[in-house]
């Protein structure tokens, strides 16, 4: 058999598996919570042995960013579109940040703990493990957006570079500091030190 056609069908399966297992942990975490779910639940459900899960993450926090990396980018790029409209609106760049973050603001309160959790494996998980690694980026377009909304109000860049990292802080701390699932009451907090941190 040719080589390549084993390694595309090893890739297939590969996949398949991977596939297997977003799927399996997406609804054991939405149904239960990350902290009620095992992984032996997880394989069970993946139909896979722990041993072959363990090859696509080490812990059930990297499972959970591997599960919801996806929404939390869908999520940014709501915020990207929203944020647009929001800009036009107003010669202040509130709007638009406020709107930028509430889509990801509503993904992180879908499940609460399951955010908060995300939120912890972001600041206290391996940075070598990719899942993680990608979690990171999604943060860090977040950071890019926020420069370029608040720069459009006449902020030189390297002040909009730090504004843009105050706003990030104020946003993760307030999704991470409450368990109400109430996304209007963690925006409402958000606002508040926005308009504190950009003096608007």
């Amino acid at each position: 058999m040719p080589e390549s056609t084993t390694g595309g069908r090893r890739e297939r399966n590969k996949q398949e598996k991977l596939d297997r297992i977003v799927a399996a942990a997406a609804t054991l975490f939405a149904e239960h919570g990350v902290d009620d779910v095992t992984t032996q639940q997880i394989a069970d459900a993946a139909d896979i042995g722990t041993g072959t899960l363990f090859l696509y993450a080490r812990t059930k926090g990297e499972l959970l960013l591997l599960v919801q990396n996806a929404h939390y980018a869908e999520a940014l790029e709501a915020g990207r579109a929203a944020a647009r409209s929001a800009a036009g609106s107003s010669t202040s760049a509130v709007p638009a940040v406020l709107a930028l973050v509430r889509p990801v603001v509503a993904c992180n309160r879908e499940q609460v703990e399951n955010g908060r959790t995300y939120l912890r494996e972001m600041v206290f998980g391996d940075p070598s493990e990719p899942n993680h690694a990608a979690a990171l980026t999604i943060v860090a377009q977040t950071e890019a957006e926020l420069v370029a909304i608040i720069e459009r109000d006449g902020t030189g860049h390297d002040d909009a570079v730090q504004l843009a990292r105050a706003v990030s802080a104020v946003t993760f701390l307030a999704m991470a500091a409450t368990t109400t699932p109430d996304v209007d009451a963690v925006m409402g907090d958000i606002e508040a030190q926005v308009r504190a941190v950009l003096r608007r």
